[in-house]
């Protein structure tokens, strides 16, 4: 989630009674949710990493192939319509890489930016 490595237990994070509940949200309503929580705390990923991993088990659960997202608020309190949302399936020799570079305190958004979402890397 942005420029943190996130574990996702699907088994801990969604008991089986209240996996029933998630099937009928879409994944555009997911992303509806994430622009929202991050129009209200930009950084949502580190000032609450609990809703963060929610958010994450949502779109998980929404695209299983999914292992990566972006959302990119302006300021918060903006409208959650200014809030980018994007998702990305990257490879899990990439994903052991920024983990292990996390685990090392060593992994920045500039790093993330350029080996995940290819932006800055020219």
């Amino acid at each position: 989630m942005n420029d943190t490595v996130l574990d996702v237990d699907m088994r801990r994070l969604a008991p089986p009674l209240a996996a029933g509940r998630f099937r009928a949200l879409t994944l555009p309503f997911v992303l509806k949710l994430g622009r929202e929580l991050y129009a209200e705390q930009p950084l949502l990923h580190r000032a609450d990493p609990e809703r963060a991993h929610r958010l994450a088990a949502l779109i998980v659960c929404k695209s299983p192939k999914v292992n990566a997202a972006l959302f990119e608020a302006p300021h918060a309190g903006c409208d959650p319509n200014q809030v980018g949302a994007r998702l990305a399936e990257v490879g899990i020799e990439l994903m052991a890489h920024l983990s292990g570079r996390q685990a090392d305190a060593a992994l920045t958004p500039y790093a993330v930016d350029c080996e995940v979402w290819r932006r800055m890397a020219a």
